[in-house]
C-alpha cells in the first residue's frame, strides 16, 4: 500500500503541476522553446536495445510474479528486488518490445531523414521532471535516512540501501528539487516560475504519500497516546492507534495471526502520518487558492517552505525520531531542516519581493 500511495502522490502531483505550466504559459509568464528532432529516421540501435532490456525486465518479472502471485503478495518488495524471475517471460517479452519499438519507427520512417524545428511547451516536460524527481528523490530519502541512522545502516549496509522502508522526506525534497531546478534550466524554464508551478502539487504529492505510511505502518508514527481523547465526535484511531499488520513488524504479536506482518503497537501512539495528511492536503488547498492571487515570481514556492516547515516542525514534537545532542540541546534532524525551510522561506518572500521592485524601478 505504501507504494501504490507513492505512485498515486506522483501521478496528481504531475498533473497539478501540468495545471500550473500549462496556466503560467497562457498568461505569458514563461514561453516556448524550440528543438532540432530529427524526423522519419529508422530505429536506431540503442532504441532496440533499450527497448529490449525494459521487455526483458518487465517479462522476467511479472510473469514470475503471475505464477508465484500468493507468495508475492507476501513479500511484495522481496519479490521486486530480488534477482529471481522468468527467463522465458523475460526473452518473449523483449522480443515484443523490440518488435513494436521497430514497427511504430518504421511508420514515421522517410526515405531520407529531415531535422524540423520542434515547439517544446513547458508543461510537456513534466514526464521528464517527475521521473527525475522520483529516481533522485527515492536516493536522497535512503542517503539521508541512513545518515540519521548511521548504527543501523553500518550494521547491514546492503538492507539499508536496497529496502524501501526507511525513507526520510526532507533528503527526497532537497534532492529532488536540485535535480529538476538543474533539468527545467537546462530545458529554458525561468527558475522562479518552476518552482512556484511546483508549489501546490509538492504540498498535494506529500499529503498523498502520507496516506502510504498511514496504512502500511511503515514506522512513521508517532509517540505513544496516553492522554485521553480530547474529543467525543474523533474516532479512537485518530488519536490513538495499534497499527496493526504493520510492514516493519514492530510491536507485540497479535493473538490469532500467523505468517508475516503479525504485529500491533502496545501502547497504541499518535497517527503522525494522518496528522500530516490532513494537514498537507489543508495547505495544498490554501496554497491553490491564493497561487494566482501571488504575482511575484519566487514567493509562493517561498510560502510552500513556511507551510512546510511550520507543519514538519510541529508533527517532530509528537513523532518517533532519532534524536540529536548539541551542547544538551536535542533535536531531530526534520526539526533542523524544518527550521531552515521556515528561514528560507521567510528570506525569500523578502528577496523575491526586492528583487521585483528593483526590476520595475
Amino acid at each position: 500500500m505504501f507504494g501504490f500511495f507513492v505512485a498515486v502522490a506522483f501521478i496528481y502531483a504531475a498533473y497539478v503541476w501540468t495545471k500550473e505550466l500549462k496556466r503560467k504559459e497562457e498568461d505569458g509568464l514563461i514561453g516556448t522553446t524550440t528543438q532540432k528532432i530529427l524526423k522519419g529516421q529508422k530505429a536506431t540501435t540503442n532504441e532496440l536495445v533499450t527497448a529490449g532490456i525494459i521487455g526483458f525486465i518487465l517479462g522476467f518479472k511479472l510473469l514470475y510474479i503471475a505464477f508465484n502471485f500468493s507468495a508475492f503478495l507476501e513479500d511484495t518488495q522481496g519479490f521486486i528486488l530480488s534477482t529471481q524471475g522468468n527467463l522465458l517471460g523475460g526473452i518473449l517479452c523483449a522480443a515484443a518490445f523490440i518488435y513494436f519499438k521497430y514497427k511504430e519507427k518504421e511508420k514515421t520512417r522517410l526515405d531520407e531523414p529531415v531535422w524540423e524545428q520542434e515547439i517544446i511547451h513547458p508543461y510537456q516536460q513534466v514526464g521528464n521532471l517527475t521521473l527525475i524527481a522520483a529516481f533522485a528523490g527515492i536516493l536522497g530519502a535512503k542517503i539521508f535516512h541512513n545518515l540519521e541512522n548511521w548504527d543501523e545502516f553500518m550494521a547491514d549496509p546492503i538492507e539499508a540501501l536496497m529496502s524501501f522502508s526507511g525513507l526520510t522526506m526532507y533528503g527526497g525534497l532537497i534532492l529532488a528539487s536540485v535535480a529538476c531546478i538543474w533539468y527545467g534550466t537546462k530545458q529554458g524554464i525561468k527558475v522562479t516560475h518552476l518552482i512556484d508551478s511546483a508549489a501546490p502539487s509538492l504540498m498535494l504529492g506529500y499529503g498523498i504519500g502520507r496516506i502510504g505510511c498511514h496504512v502500511s505502518g511503515d514506522g512513521d508514527w508517532g509517540i505513544p497516546s496516553l492522554n485521553p481523547k480530547p474529543f467525543n465526535w474523533m474516532p479512537d484511531w485518530m488519536w490513538s492507534y495499534d497499527y496493526p499488520h504493520n510492514v516493519v513488524s514492530e510491536g507485540v504479536p497479535l493473538p490469532g495471526c500467523e505468517g508475516r506482518f503479525c504485529t500491533h503497537l502496545d501502547p497504541s501512539v499518535y497517527p503522525t502520518a494522518f496528522y500530516e495528511v490532513v494537514m498537507c492536503i489543508s495547505l495544498f488547498f490554501v496554497i491553490w487558492a491564493i497561487r494566482k492571487r501571488i504575482t511575484t515570481p519566487g514567493v509562493l514556492f517561498s510560502i510552500y517552505l513556511i507551510f512546510n516547515g511550520v507543519e514538519r516542525f510541529f508533527i517532530e514534537k509528537i513523532r518517533v525520531n532519532t534524536l540529536y545532542h548539541v551542547n544538551g540541546f536535542g533535536f531531530t534532524q526534520a526539526e533542523l531542516i524544518s527550521t531552515l525551510l521556515f528561514f528560507t522561506g521567510v528570506f525569500g518572500i523578502w528577496y523575491f519581493r526586492r528583487k521585483n521592485v528593483v526590476r520595475s524601478v
